[in-house]
């Protein structure tokens, strides 16, 4: 990796986010494009966490290739991953998040990147989060599906719960790679804002 890879970094995010883990659950439209920009901006450790295989289907949104379809997708987003900054550190974990896991397998994470597409998932997951590890923000993906209306994207705080997207809209509509990498951007960057901002532990 060249010396200067992160060179064009806001000065000092380097050195911050080279100190921080954020742990990604789910790695599909919102996960794995919320990853490729935090490992794009310098993160030192990320926590991957889906039971899901890429499948074609995926391609439309998801940061994978042909090469990819068929394989675990914490396996496949590590591989990429590991192409843009080998220097990053990667735990993954091939598996159904259970309310029951998140306290064991995300307790090294600052910060939680909510990337389900499912609302009961959305839901537990979250509020699990906020029970373990009060003060710890979490930001949520909410509302991506169908095309345009970017002005209707939004970021909106709840206590330590940050939630990125429209907040309303519906599968049914369908899914568009531009608008389901716009919300992951903005989770990515109200991510970084976060861990810039957050105190370290001593």
């Amino acid at each position: 990796m060249a010396d200067d890879q992160f060179i064009r970094n806001v000065p000092g995010m380097t050195e911050v986010l080279g100190r921080r883990c954020v742990a990604v659950a789910g790695c599909g439209g919102l996960g794995s494009n919320a990853a490729v920009a935090l490992v794009r901006a310098g993160i030192g450790r990320l926590i991957l966490v889906d039971c899901d295989r890429v499948e074609s289907s995926n391609l439309n949104r998801q940061a994978f290739d042909q090469m990819d379809v068929g394989k675990p997708k914490v396996e496949a987003l590590a591989r990429h991953l590991k192409a843009i900054h080998p220097g990053v550190k990667l735990v993954t974990h091939c598996r159904r998040l259970a309310p029951g896991d998140v306290e064991p397998l995300l307790c090294d994470a600052d910060l939680l990147v909510e990337a389900f597409d499912n609302a009961h998932d959305k839901h537990w997951l979250v509020h699990e989060w906020v029970r373990c590890f009060p003060g710890r923000p979490v930001v949520s993906g909410n509302g991506v599906a169908g095309m345009g209306r970017t002005e209707e994207l939004k970021v909106v705080r709840a206590g330590n719960i940050w939630f990125c997207g429209d907040l309303h809209s519906s599968l049914e509509l369908g899914l568009c790679s531009a608008r389901v990498a716009l919300v992951a951007a903005m989770q990515a960057n109200v991510a970084i804002e976060l861990l810039m901002n957050q105190k370290e532990t001593p």
